[in-house]
């Protein structure tokens, strides 16, 4: 069973839902995310990708992938390391706008493939390096997702996730739920989709914490996992590594 906001729900209806609702909201999910994050996302994935440990030649798979915008960001931080990237998602129209916006920043040396997270298709130890980015919550079975993750990477691979999390300071936290009550009525003011940007709102809530995500990491046979806060913990950076 999994978590649909606060609804439990089967793994797959889950999934499901979550396809059904992107697929709704594609075209105004890159200003939703600029209203609802005050455009500090934009921040938060600058320093993730920064923070990446890469190699030159490595393939990196970018999960969840969205319109693309770790994708981009870790060819243009990293020009020079002759990166192979494959970029999935389940959801085909966000798929098709992240390559359209890399196509138009002339990025053609992308992979584009229409994936589940929990059934990855791609051969084991295949890939250097795992990153996600706000996607995590939005799995069906995230231990199955972990465990695919553990899967695909290569031996010494590293796993990194960029996710909504849980405030660590009380007058942060006060006003993150205020504002937090704004998002689905600006959802539906600009997506036209109020109770999408409502499950968006209840999906962080429902998240697990900062030690209990690195546990589930654990529990997934990574080593060394670990975790660092953003912005007193609205968000955090996971990451593991495949020994």
């Amino acid at each position: 069973m999994a978590l649909f906001g606060f609804e439990q729900v089967e793994d797959w209806v889950k999934t499901k839902r979550v396809h059904d609702l992107f697929s709704r909201v594609t075209n105004s999910y890159d200003i939703m995310n600029d209203l609802m994050s005050l455009g500090i996302h934009r921040y938060w994935k600058d320093y993730f990708v920064k923070n990446l440990t890469l190699h030159t030649g490595e393939r990196v798979l970018d999960v969840a992938s969205g319109t693309g915008d770790i994708t981009r960001k870790i060819l243009e931080i990293y020009p020079f390391l002759n990166l192979k990237i494959t970029a999935t998602d389940l959801t085909e129209s966000m798929l098709n706008l992240g390559r359209d916006k890399s196509i138009d920043q002339g990025i053609l040396n992308v992979e584009y493939k229409v994936a589940d997270a929990e059934n990855l298709p791609f051969e084991g130890e295949s890939f250097d390096a795992y990153t996600i980015s706000f996607g995590m919550r939005n799995i069906g079975n995230m231990e199955k997702a972990l465990s695919e993750a553990y899967r695909i990477l290569k031996p010494g691979g590293r796993f990194y996730c960029l996710e909504f999390s849980h405030v660590d300071n009380e007058y942060v936290k006060m006003a993150y739920d205020l504002y937090s009550k704004v998002i689905p009525h600006l959802g539906g003011v600009v997506a036209n989709d109020e109770k999408a940007y409502q499950y968006l709102v209840d999906s962080i809530r429902s998240f697990p914490s900062q030690e209990a995500f690195k546990d589930m990491i654990t529990n997934a046979s990574f080593e060394n996992a670990s975790f660092e806060n953003l912005t007193f913990g609205v968000v955090a950076i996971h990451h593991g590594k495949k020994s």
